[in-house]
């Protein structure tokens, strides 16, 4: 609503061309129209909260396939469906507040900043206060661990980690993430691991995972995934949440009044996107090849690096006055629709919001509607 306000009134330059919007529009697998016809008779039935035993094991059997995990995941304890894993992430605030109890002063959120705004929603749901962790170039574009105050930690409900992080697309490594555990849980606090991006990997080496950085013990630690991103189903709205027993528990006793269900034809696509990883291999390969072509045609522009995951460009505009400026010259003469930075941040304890200098912009397409992004951004800005 921000952006629309922005470029109300001027009309793009050229004919208008999206890359605002971080929906993957890669074609969907091909299994999927199939089995939804064959399991449509679902839709006569309503949905238990926790889903169907087939879905839970086949999300518990992926992430023994897809992690290094020290112990199975027990799909009928520690794995509950989710209408997309942002409806979790909002809902699950209002658990770990209420299962943490009274805290060393107001209870607070812990998040990266910038955010996804799921996290802000799920703070205001739960009546704690929004805590921003800096994420800039110097702390590896992840928050820095040794400027937690102790304080702060003791006061946590519940702190959120995104590797691969929105939008820089960092990953966090294994020990950063042991290190993280081991301070949530001394705080008291849960910790919230958002993985929706971990298919999404631009390198060799798979993005960690929270359940990996655990030891055999899942407390206090929930990781939340979803086949938007790794199986281009951004509408199936289907993903899963998975690790402590006992807050799943009372997760589930909300979910069952609250929450919305997931339809079973729903889940039934979902099981066999979980069994297949050929459709997200091609699709890997081209957010790949369309990164290949920002490396060559953005190297030494922007402030630009190529990202460990995810599929975002984030650019440093300040030499075309900021995020806001360049995103409206870039829609008034390129009709190139990107995001301010400062629209998916907020201010730090200094005042300053740190995306203020920087746009992001969302590599989704084909690889030939990219290349026309990436050619209208070098256009717009040098």
């Amino acid at each position: 609503m921000r952006l629309a306000d922005l470029l109300s009134g001027h009309e793009p330059g050229r004919p208008a061309l999206s890359a605002a919007v971080g929906e993957p529009q890669h074609a969907m697998p091909a299994f999927v129209p199939g089995v939804l016809a064959e399991a449509v008779g679902g839709f006569a039935r309503y949905p238990r909260a926790e889903g169907t035993a087939a879905f839970r094991t086949a999300a518990a059997d992926w992430l023994a396939r897809r992690y290094t995990l020290p112990r199975p995941v027990d799909p009928d304890r520690e794995v509950l469906v989710l209408n997309g894993s942002r409806e979790g992430l909002v809902f699950a605030s209002v658990i770990a507040r209420k299962l943490v109890g009274a805290r060393a002063g107001t209870p607070a959120i812990l998040v990266p900043n910038p955010l996804y705004a799921a996290y802000a929603a799920g703070t205001e749901l739960a009546g704690c206060e929004l805590v921003v962790m800096p994420t800039t170039k110097a702390s590896g574009w992840l928050p820095d661990l040794d400027a937690l105050d102790p304080a702060l930690l003791a006061r946590a409900v519940a702190v959120v980690i995104a590797s691969p992080a929105n939008p820089q697309g960092a990953v966090a490594s294994k020990a950063y993430l042991e290190r993280l555990v081991g301070m949530v849980r001394a705080s008291g606090a849960y910790l919230f691991s958002d993985e929706c991006y971990s298919e999404v990997y631009l390198g060799d080496e798979k993005p960690t995972g929270i359940l990996e950085a655990c030891g055999d013990d899942f407390s206090r630690v929930i990781a939340f995934n979803s086949l938007s991103k790794r199986s281009s189903l951004p509408g199936l709205r289907c993903g899963f949440c998975a690790g402590d027993a006992d807050f799943l528990k009372a997760f589930l006793a909300f979910r069952g009044v609250a929450a919305p269900q997931v339809p079973e034809p729903l889940q039934a696509v979902a099981i066999a996107a979980y069994g297949d990883e050929a459709h997200v291999d091609a699709s890997r390969a081209l957010y790949r090849a369309k990164f290949d072509m920002a490396d060559a045609m953005l190297a030494g522009r922007f402030g630009y690096e190529r990202p460990a995951g995810g599929f975002f460009l984030w650019l440093d505009v300040t030499a075309a006055g900021g995020g806001e400026a360049a995103t409206l010259k870039l829609w008034r003469e390129q009709g190139l629709r990107v995001v301010p930075g400062g629209y998916l941040a907020r201010p730090g304890t200094d005042g300053i919001n740190p995306g203020d200098p920087y746009i992001r912009v969302a590599l989704v397409q084909d690889p030939d509607t990219c290349g026309e992004v990436l050619r209208r951004l070098v256009a717009g800005l040098s």
